[in-house]
């Protein structure tokens, strides 16, 4: 809800879009910040207290938006939520991980996506009250936060022990898996671009926060529906072909949204389609790099990078969009383009994974700690 909101409510403000690229780009430094560094401070306070620290950091970050304005200030406190929302995601992960069983992991690893899914459409929705409050969200959020950390503290269950935190090797898992780290990466680009930069787009063409809601609601769902069929559909044709054709698919939307009338059913209907493509290419990445690897690979250290440059890529979205569309009105879905035209013939100049040793899809939420990897009912059979 907030991310989002952030660049509907600074395009609104009247900030370039370079800024708004700037701004929201903190938010996932902080995010790769949190993946390096918050391992010492759970590691040392432990979960619980870990969890009311990152939480209280992200609510100072909410309320100090609505304190003062200035771009620098929100950069920073861009930084200091994204450090303190990845933080907990690993705190959640760890602990489901530490709960579930080798036959329940999958189970509960399904769970956690759909309300992932559905808890940030939800978030998408909520925009459309208080249109012209801008106070109300950063309230809103903060209480939500303040609602989870009651449930953390009255908690009984024991704390899991963190694992160590391999190292992140970008050129060596290239050289292992270099279509499953390009997926990453671009998918990375493209989930990163949808949260911070479509909305500031939208604002730009239609000058409605209602729109904004329902549209990131129906891409968000088009996500969650996009799991199950290109799971099955990656399983039966493999990754490589999956991820060429969700790629040319994404390629067609984008050309759809450069060229169609902005019509608001068709601009919904493409949202949908968006989230279908995009929201798979992560999920599609793991898998191929759980096709390829053997039992002398550590496939945790890959998968962990894999999601490493996930997040390099969120990082870089922003940044580059911000910058470009400076200069070009739809050129957020002009980069869409040209790197989903890459990858789809990237992927199909790849080479081919035989049947018998794929591994299976797991299904995924659109956004994950660096913990994530130990969730993958996939680690079980190594």
């Amino acid at each position: 809800m907030i991310l989002t909101f952030i660049g509907v409510y600074l395009k609104e403000s009247d900030s370039s879009n370079i800024a708004i690229g700037v701004i929201n780009a903190a938010f996932f430094l902080g995010a790769i910040g949190a993946s390096i560094f918050s391992q010492k401070i759970i590691a040392t306070v432990g979960h619980i207290r870990s969890f009311a620290t990152f939480a209280s950091v992200m609510i100072i970050g909410f309320l100090g938006h609505s304190l003062y304005f200035n771009e620098i200030f929100w950069a920073v406190l861009r930084l200091l939520s994204g450090f303190a929302y990845y933080g907990l995601l690993i705190i959640l992960e760890s602990w489901l991980n530490e709960k579930s069983t080798e036959s329940h992991r999958g189970k509960i690893l399904a769970v956690y996506t759909i309300i992932f899914y559905l808890a940030t459409a939800i978030g998408q929705l909520i925009l459309n009250i208080g249109e012209k409050e801008s106070h109300i969200f950063f309230i809103m959020g903060s209480i939500l936060v303040l609602f989870s950390i009651v449930f953390i503290s009255m908690t009984k269950i024991k704390e899991p022990i963190l694992q160590p935190f391999e190292r992140y090797s970008l050129p060596k898992i290239f050289n292992i898996a270099p279509l499953a780290l390009a997926s990453s990466f671009i998918g990375g680009f493209f989930v990163g671009g949808f949260f911070t930069m479509i909305p500031v787009y939208i604002v730009e063409n239609f000058n409605s926060i209602e729109i904004v809601s329902i549209f990131m609601t129906v891409a968000l769902i088009g996500g969650l529906i996009s799991q199950w069929p290109i799971g099955m559909l990656s399983d039966r044709l493999g990754r490589r072909k999956v991820i060429a054709y969700s790629s040319f698919f994404i390629a067609f939307v984008s050309v759809c949204f450069i060229l169609a009338p902005y019509h608001e059913s068709l601009f919904y209907l493409f949202g949908a389609l968006l989230g279908f493509g995009i929201f798979c290419l992560y999920p599609l990445a793991v898998a191929r790099a759980n096709d390829i690897v053997d039992e002398n690979k550590n496939i945790l250290e890959i998968s962990r990078t894999l999601l490493f440059a996930y997040g390099l890529g969120s990082f870089a979205s922003p940044l580059i969009i911000g910058l470009g569309s400076y200069f070009f009105d739809h050129f957020i879905f002009l980069s869409f383009l040209i790197l989903s035209l890459f990858l789809g013939f990237y992927s199909l100049s790849s080479e081919r994974v035989a049947d018998e040793d794929m591994s299976v899809f797991v299904n995924m939420p659109s956004v994950a700690g660096a913990e994530f990897p130990h969730l993958d009912p996939r680690q079980d059979n190594l």
